[in-house]
């Protein structure tokens, strides 16, 4: 990508502390990168698909290095296609393939769950080993071990079950463990560059061949949506579902001395999907003190159609209308090549800590 001119900046840069301090003191530099985190939001992910081609298929390949990718629902799915042999093909093959998925009105949770099994086959293209292996990314895939009603996929236990999780939410955010286990699947060569992790029950198991497929499908597996999966090789049979549920924003303790570079849809980190409505619930600032997270800024939200980024509401707003909501993302990929341009332009000029606020 070449770096273009852009009247109204197409970015928001925000730092916590200690990132802060060392990009206005040091800048910022591909070989500084060790974690990127890949938050949920299904087509939202599409809404930035410029900004992964910037970053994984021209900026952090000038500095290879072993760098943890971790990623819930969506950011699993962009994650893996990154680590497919073709960073960049593997991107644009992902937002291809999510875009061209139509869905008639009343679609049954099974028939949403049989598309994105198509598509993940289609994605990974037999290249699961790949994915797996790849010599500079470690994959690592956040999903949620479902309780009590939540365990069903009847729509009217799983709304009953949703009710209590959302009671629980309000009062407090760790009541979210009558409810949810939290469970990462990671690279078999090396664990997860967390801190230990005492929010919630949290359990680890490496990925391999076998369990690759349906990691990535549990961890987009959203309630009353798709169905969850019961079988993860590897793991105890159960009811896993979107990592978002518990980890939506990937509000988690990293540790390691680089920069955790976050690729992301908005200007803030939302610890639990369910916290979305909760202005009051904001990312730990001292588990986030290492991210530089960059989005879209609301002057580039308001030049897209309808103001916003793709997202799942899409489907409802163009229903019967494949076609319009199709041209829609596709747009809205093409204008996102901006975002990566201007982190580019912004990076190699060295101005990048000119336009850093704190996160």
């Amino acid at each position: 990508m070449s770096a273009i001119h852009i009247k109204s900046p197409a970015l928001s840069l925000r730092a916590g502390k200690r990132a802060l301090a060392r990009i206005r003191e040091r800048g910022l530099q591909p070989a500084d990168v060790a974690i990127l985190p890949g938050a949920a939001g299904g087509p939202k992910g599409l809404g930035i698909q410029g900004l992964d081609l910037a970053l994984f298929g021209d900026w952090l390949p000038r500095a290879p290095r072993e760098r943890t990718l971790i990623g819930a629902s969506i950011g699993s799915w962009r994650f893996a296609s990154a680590c497919l042999p073709d960073a960049s093909a593997g991107i644009r093959r992902l937002g291809e393939l999510y875009t061209s998925q139509r869905f008639a009105k009343g679609v049954s949770m099974a028939e949403v769950s049989r598309s994105c099994v198509r598509l993940l086959d289609e994605l990974l293209d037999g290249q699961d080993a790949a994915v797996l292996n790849n010599p500079l990314y470690r994959l690592n895939i956040v999903v949620v071990k479902s309780h009590g009603l939540l365990r069903h996929d009847h729509r009217g236990k799983l709304s009953l079950g949703l009710s209590s999780v959302i009671g629980n939410n309000l009062l407090a955010r760790q009541r979210l463990a009558r409810h949810f286990d939290r469970v990462i699947l990671h690279d078999a060569r090396q664990a997860p560059p967390l801190a230990k992790l005492e929010d919630f029950r949290s359990h680890f198991h490496a990925l391999d061949s076998s369990n690759l497929r349906q990691a990535l499908l549990a961890s987009g597996s959203i309630p009353m949506v798709m169905e969850a999966i019961r079988e993860i090789p590897g793991l105890e049979p159960g009811a896993y579902r979107d990592g978002g549920l518990l980890d939506y924003h990937l509000d988690l303790p990293y540790a390691g001395d680089g920069v955790v570079l976050y690729p992301h849809f908005t200007d803030k980190v939302v610890p639990g999907w369910f916290d979305k409505g909760l202005p009051w619930r904001r990312g730990d600032t001292q588990r986030l003190q290492d991210v530089l997270l960059l989005s879209p800024s609301r002057d580039y939200l308001a030049s897209l159609p309808h103001g916003k980024l793709p997202d799942r509401s899409d489907f409802k707003r163009y229903l019967g209308n494949d076609l319009g909501r199709e041209r829609y993302w596709r747009q809205a990929m093409a204008e996102s090549e901006r975002l990566g341009d201007e982190f580019l332009e912004l990076a190699d000029s060295g101005r990048l800590a000119d336009h850093l606020q704190p996160l």
